[in-house]
């Protein structure tokens, strides 16, 4: 499975696509995602809808989250609406929006 890292430095504007592999930002993209499994680091951050089937966030996300399953970490600001059928949420977190957590069964 292929794996694409956006560095720390890099600022992306427009929609990243991938349809096997993962995606990890550690630096900034304004535009939407869309991979197998996406992680937002600490330093990182996405404005735009983020869908996948795992989703983690350390950092900040402002959009629409859409996934199978979300972690939010102990340092994580998101401002977005969330779907997912499990969420795991560090204290901390911080996490505003609508949440519809619908379960695996």
């Amino acid at each position: 499975m292929a794996s694409s890292i956006i560095q720390s430095e890099l600022t992306i504007k427009g929609n990243i696509k991938s349809n096997e592999g993962n995606v990890e930002v550690k630096g900034n993209v304004l535009g939407d995602v869309t991979a197998t499994t996406v992680v937002i680091n600490s330093g990182g951050a996405i404005e735009g809808a983020v869908s996948a089937k795992t989703i983690v966030i350390e950092g900040k996300h402002k959009g629409s989250l859409n996934c199978d399953d979300v972690t939010f970490a102990s340092t994580s600001s998101v401002q977005a609406d969330v779907k997912a059928e499990t969420m795991t949420t560090e204290s901390g977190a911080k996490v505003l929006g609508k949440v519809e957590i619908t379960g695996t069964g």
